[in-house]
């Protein structure tokens, strides 16, 4: 009995033995999955966005605009409300840099700090080209202005992660995250005139939001919310900013005149007709007036005219420095990138021959 039992133990611990053995062997065939990451990873880009937002919170500015209306009946006059956007400090002058159809149609507006403060506004310049407005207020220890890449860092790339702060539907100093979805967007315009340049992200962007800035991951600008692609109105994931290279060369302008003008080659151009042109299958922009005077007059630059109904072709621009030139809008954009006195070499074509004409931009009028 007593050997029929050891026999019994003896049998059990070498299965217990054979279990193990196999069980050890398994193990360091098959280790682990590696765990993903936990919240000691999130907290970096956590602590990093959440100091971006309170570094450039208080520079960040909301604005309503207001109108006058007049009584039909008793002919008194009051005022209504027209709408409400964002903006940004600029400058330690006070200056706050904005969207022009936020302010478009006011005759008054309203600039609220993030401490609390209401300050009366003064619109000093605007763009419509750009959808760019400047406005200035007065008051002790304003906000500091919003930090700006140098001159001549690289630009951004698609992929790179941004932030959007502004007043959506009112809900003020909100803030929003996403990426550069694409660069050198197209958006319809002032007269026909498209909007180019612009920078496209996924950051929510909806009603209230324009004029506010777009932010780097360093907390810098790199942008000034515009518009929004969405049948409802609302946020679809499609937003799109002014770059600030776009910015920095415009609001100095509005500053100092209280207008944008771009350089001029001394030519003129018609949306309108260009765009006809251009729906024939010919590419380029159609010079429809030179300047008396001017280096393209000299030059024997010839227009198109009308007459008896018809018109007569003349000069085409199909390239400006190497670059085609698709229609007007490309042509302007090219030309809006520079600045007068910098000189630019035209291709240009007439009756089937190309020549290549170089010309000084004259300031613009």
């Amino acid at each position: 009995m007593r050997a029929s039992l050891a026999g019994v133990a003896f049998a059990l611990m070498l299965i217990a033995a054979f279990l193990a053995g196999r069980y050890a062997v398994e193990t360091e065939a098959s280790p682990p999955e590696p765990l993903p990451p936990g919240p000691a990873s999130l907290e970096i880009e956590e602590a990093r966005t959440i100091a971006v937002f309170r570094a450039a919170r208080d520079s960040v500015v909301a604005i309503t605009t207001s109108t006058r209306i007049i009584d039909p009946f008793t002919r008194r006059t009051g005022e209504t409300q027209l709408g409400s956007g964002s903006g940004f400090v600029w400058d330690a002058r006070g200056h706050v840099v904005t969207n022009d159809h936020v302010i478009q149609g006011a005759s008054r507006a309203l600039v609220q700090l993030a401490d609390g403060r209401s300050l009366e506004a003064q619109v000093v310049g605007r763009a419509p080209s750009h959808d760019l407005a400047v406005l200035r207020i007065g008051g002790d220890a304003l906000p500091a202005p919003l930090p700006r890449p140098e001159p001549g860092e690289g630009g951004l790339e698609v992929g790179q992660s941004v932030l959007a702060i502004g007043n959506p539907f009112g809900l003020d100093w909100t803030l929003t995250t996403g990426i550069v979805s694409a660069l050198d967007r197209d958006l319809p315009g002032e007269a026909g005139r498209a909007i180019s340049g612009l920078i496209q992200t996924d950051a929510a962007i909806n009603p209230g939001n324009s004029g506010g800035p777009l932010l780097d991951a360093r907390g810098r600008l790199v942008g000034v919310n515009t518009a929004i692609y969405s049948p409802s109105g609302a946020s679809a994931g499609i937003g799109f900013a002014v770059p600030v290279s776009t910015v920095a060369r415009v609001v100095p302008q509005l500053i100092e005149t209280g207008r944008y003008s771009p350089p001029s080659l001394g030519l003129g151009f018609d949306a309108r007709i260009n765009a006809a042109v251009n729906r024939q299958g010919l590419p380029g922009a159609l010079v429809l007036d030179v300047a008396p005077g001017s280096e393209a007059a000299r030059a024997g630059v010839e227009p198109a005219r009308v007459a008896r109904g018809r018109l007569l072709p003349g000069d085409v621009v199909i390239a400006l420095d190497g670059e085609e030139v698709e229609g007007l809008d490309d042509l302007l954009a090219m030309v809006d990138r520079r600045r007068p006195g910098d000189n630019v070499t035209l291709t240009l074509l007439r009756d089937g021959r190309r020549r290549e004409l170089t010309l000084e931009l004259r300031p613009g009028r």
